[in-house]
């Protein structure tokens, strides 16, 4: 299986996972399950990515499962940021949101969106390796995850934005597939959108929103035929899914839509679709005189909404359309007037205005939050910024290890310190790299430090620093490790960049000189034990460690008075494990 394979299967049995039986969902995690265990046997950090999303939003799509994606998707956080994928990153946080407001954590939920629309906002550009269509596939993705908590929480105008920026990505590039997804995506989003201008009183502009609905619904049939999602053959896109015949419905109420609405209605739909379904079945019960039917169809709706934390406003929607449909808010008098407009102060009068005031409070609300999520995204992309500039200052931009600012604060803290004893400092020097400066070029010599500069990085222990002092030396801090284990460590390292291939390295091989920290010892000084000590290795040969003096194992003796003037003394080394001996 090539890894386009995988990743296409994937995007198959995600489609699938939305639109199926519980019984069924459960059999399509299992096998992206597989797939991710396949993708983390291959090691390929943006596949394995993509998996770990793919395991983790079937999850959070099958009833009862939610909690089982916590995990992926902290896993998911974890390797994104360690492998600088900020796309994946982005929607890592996107889906943390969806797995929020699943444990009806609203606030923390808009926190997550902040987070990854702070990250979209400064989209890298695409990876050399990536295709553009690809990439953008993973943009509108992203862009998509955090729509759908947007459109849940109920604020539409941010909801709108981002639907549009997830559109813009795919505009060249989208297959049929994608345009299915953003066009129903935009009905659903209409449709609730409706539903609450309605709740404000704002009737004419709810009813635009269900007129642009049913258009766009009519635009799916041509790509949803050569969508991913399962569907019936030659049955219309309308007669398959809900939310689509629920717009023509409620652009229309009539009886012509019953039938189909009913049907639709028991079927196993895409998430969130059933209550727009059973509110447009309602409408159209009651504009057919049959409004204890269409009271009841609520009813039995209103018990299944109430297991759904996830979407509190279609709940709410709900709720108002029973509320309406049985007479709560107030009914109009012979003459056409409601009791308020009579003088009366009747109870369903007093309840139609208390309503009106909580609804009126509620858009203040959601106003609010459109307000904190622009605040929080602001906040977030600042401090991406601050720490992306504090990160170029501390890092040298050609090989992308710690620089010589980082690794002087690094030592200071260790030298000061007794919690990483014993601390063990290398000085790495390259042989024979002015040679590849000269016969070669400048560049090319700039593309040995990066070889080599990752060669170390990958050999040394994981809690070993490995930092650019300058030109072609590195400096290695070993902390918790004495002379023979960080003379192991660093053996690994010089055979490593021994063994590169000679079109990678040039031939340079490495010379080392490795001290052990004394106590009250400062920074410059361990450094330039390190230094003399290389240079031992490099009048050795090269292609070798050498270390300090004799008994300088690391363990901080405290320093006698000097007598008289010190002298320096140097290391020798016949191999690169060899320590060197020691002379008065």
């Amino acid at each position: 299986m090539s890894d386009a394979w995988v990743l296409g299967r994937a995007r198959e049995l995600i489609a699938a996972v939305q639109r199926t039986d519980p019984a069924e969902q459960r059999r399509v995690t299992a096998l992206l399950d597989e797939l991710l265990e396949e993708t983390r046997r291959r090691g390929e950090p943006m596949l394995v990515a993509q998996l770990l999303r793919a395991s983790g939003l079937a999850r959070l799509v099958t009833r009862g499962a939610a909690t089982e994606a916590e995990p992926l998707l902290d896993e998911m956080l974890t390797h994104t940021r360690r492998h600088g994928l900020a796309l994946l990153r982005a929607d890592a946080h996107a889906l943390r949101g969806r797995l929020l407001m699943l444990n009806e954590q609203d606030d923390a939920a808009l926190t997550e969106i902040a987070r990854a629309l702070a990250l979209l906002d400064d989209v890298p550009a695409p990876e050399v390796h990536f295709g553009r269509r690809a990439w953008d596939r993973m943009l509108s993705s992203a862009l998509n995850d955090c729509w759908i908590v947007l459109n849940q929480l109920g604020v539409y105008e941010a909801a709108e934005e981002v639907i549009s920026r997830a559109h813009q990505a795919i505009r060249d590039s989208a297959g049929p597939h994608e345009i299915t997804l953003q066009l129903m995506n935009r009905v659903k989003m209409l449709l609730g959108w409706g539903l609450r201008l309605e709740r404000v009183g704002r009737t004419e502009e709810a009813g635009e929103k269900f007129r642009t609905a049913a258009s766009i619904a009519i635009a799916v049939e041509a790509p949803f035929t050569e969508s991913l999602f399962p569907r019936r053959p030659d049955v219309p896109a309308v007669d398959q899914v809900g939310m689509l015949a629920a717009s023509l419905a409620l652009a229309a109420p009539a009886a012509a839509h019953i039938d189909r609405l009913r049907r639709l209605a028991r079927e196993q739909g895409y998430p969130h679709e059933k209550s727009l379904v059973t509110i447009a079945l309602a409408r159209c019960l009651a504009a057919d005189g049959r409004t204890d039917e269409a009271i009841g169809t609520l009813l039995e709706a209103r018990r299944t909404a109430a297991e759904d934390a996830s979407q509190p406003s279609m709940r709410l929607n709900l709720l108002r359309e029973l509320t309406v449909l049985s007479g709560g808010l107030g009914d109009t008098d012979a003459g056409g007037k409601t009791d308020a407009e009579s003088g009366e102060t009747s109870a369903p009068s007093l309840l139609a205005e208390y309503a009106a005031e909580l609804e009126a409070e509620l858009w203040s609300l959601r106003e609010s939050q459109i307000a904190t999520l622009n605040t929080r995204r602001e906040h977030e992309r600042l401090s991406a910024e601050h720490g992306a500039i504090t990160q170029q200052a501390m890092q040298d931009p050609l090989t992308g290890l710690p620089n010589r600012r980082a690794l002087d604060e690094r030592l200071r803290t260790l030298a000061t310190s007794t919690e990483s004893d014993p601390l063990s400092v290398a000085l790495v020097d390259l042989d024979g790299f002015k040679d590849v400066n000269d016969q070669h070029s400048h560049a090319e010599g700039d593309a040995v430090l990066r070889v080599v500069a990752s060669t170390l990085r990958d050999a040394l222990r994981g809690d070993d620093i490995v930092a650019r002092y300058g030109g072609d030396e590195f400096i290695v801090l070993l902390p918790g490790a004495a002379k023979p284990a960080a003379t192991q460590a660093l053996t690994r390292a010089v055979k490593a960049v021994a063994s590169l291939p000679r079109h990678l390295s040039h031939g340079v091989t490495l010379s080392v000189g490795l001290v052990c920290l004394r106590a009250q010892e400062s920074a410059e000084e361990v450094l330039s034990r390190a230094d003399a000590a290389m240079y031992q290795a490099k009048r050795r040969g090269g292609n070798q460690i050498a270390s300090g003096l004799a008994g300088d194992d690391g363990v901080r003796q405290p320093r006698p008075e000097p007598v008289g003037e010190r002298g320096a003394t140097h290391s020798q080394g016949t191999d690169p494990t060899a320590e060197a001996g020691a002379h008065p």
